[in-house]
């Protein structure tokens, strides 16, 4: 692997090799982009199948943070953590303080939070030997369970959504298929209840599915036949990649606007769906609540200031919406570019302000 090129290749600032032998710490910390403000991403921990793939998977993941907060109007830039082990079995205390004091070294440039295999007492392991890292137990000030936070957001967005598509953000009526129903998505199915939406949940959880059923009176299908129901709204809950060469030829919604991560398996099926005529909400924009409201917690958290925030997903996709239209691209090229443009905006604002204090400098001499 020839690691600068690939540094390259997307413009990473730096990354950080951490090891610890008594522990057994072997992590990746990639910063993307600091132009917006210091590198916000969690933690992964997950048996990589050798060092290479882990190092991808933390330059991917922290590109993806930096559009993810730029798009969210977040003065964060992006990063990520990968931690190579099994979660199960690999963890201990020394671990995670040791691996924050390595973020601590980094003096503010990396703040991590809990992702993929790795919990709220993690962090607070983690919080013993630094302040950069959030979604800590409640105890500590932390704005404890992200996932109603995470759903009010999606809700939102899919109100935004449903706008541009229909021309009314009003859900009363409206069948929504949800394809999952786990902590965030629970959640989203009583905001969309509560709106007069009318449910279709799948999900391999037999239980979460019943639960769904006899709380929000929803209706019940199979896991595969969730992409062919007659329904307005298609809600993808679950797995990334789920908008496919086989899922995209059954659907009937109008929309897609889920929490999932990566849903589209490949950038040609935003195509498809843009020539369709689907409104798809980018997943980044649309689920970005959840670090919406563990951002805040460097503030001090205050979870109606949060909320708040939150909300201004609806504007974001708004903003996504109206680029694709305008300029005949599909919504996660807009999404991107909506990103880019900020933080471009922000590189010739320093650029300038660089170059206006050196003439100032230049005249006193």
């Amino acid at each position: 692997m020839q690691l600068f090129k690939e540094l390259e290749r997307y413009d990473y600032e730096q990354v950080v090799i951490c090891h610890d032998k008594s522990s057994g710490l072997k992590a990746i910390i990639a910063i993307h982009d600091t132009t917006l403000g210091p590198a916000l991403g969690g933690t992964r921990m997950w048996m990589y199948e050798n060092e290479e793939a882990a190092f991808q998977d933390a330059l991917r993941l922290a590109r993806g943070m930096t559009y993810k907060n730029a798009a969210a109007g977040l003065n964060l830039g992006g990063g990520k953590t990968v931690i190579i082990g099994d979660p199960r079995k690999d963890k201990n205390e020394e671990m995670f303080r040791a691996f924050g004091r390595y973020i601590q070294g980094l003096n503010g440039r990396y703040i991590t939070a809990e992702d993929v295999g790795t919990t709220v007492e993690d962090m607070d392991l983690i919080y013993q030997e630094t302040n950069y890292v959030t979604g800590i137990s409640q105890a500590y000030g932390s704005s404890g369970n992200p996932s109603p936070v995470t759903a009010y957001g999606v809700f939102v967005g899919m109100k935004a959504s449903a706008k541009a598509a229909f021309g009314s953000d009003d859900l009363t009526g409206k069948k929504v298929a949800v394809q999952g129903v786990g902590n965030v998505s629970y959640h989203l199915c009583r905001y969309l209840h509560d709106a007069g939406a009318e449910l279709i949940v799948t999900d391999i959880n037999a239980d979460a599915v019943k639960r769904a059923v006899t709380d929000f009176g929803a209706v019940a299908v199979d896991v595969h036949d969730i992409y062919q129901v007659d329904c307005d709204i298609f809600a993808p809950c679950a797995l990334g990649a789920i908008i496919n060469d086989e899922t995209i030829k059954q659907l009937k919604a109008k929309v897609i606007a889920g929490s999932a991560n990566n849903q589209l398996k490949d950038e040609i099926h935003g195509a498809i769906l843009h020539e369709r005529g689907i409104v798809y909400a980018p997943d980044y924009v649309i689920n970005a609540g959840g670090v919406i409201n563990v951002a805040d917690e460097l503030l001090g958290y205050n979870r109606e200031r949060a909320l708040k925030k939150v909300e201004t997903i609806y504007q974001s996709l708004e903003t996504v919406f109206d680029i694709s239209n305008r300029e005949n691209i599909p919504t996660f090229k807009a999404a991107n570019r909506m990103a880019e443009q900020r933080i471009e905006r922000m590189k010739q604002s320093r650029r300038q302000f660089l170059q206006d204090g050196h003439h100032t400098l230049s005249r006193r001499c």
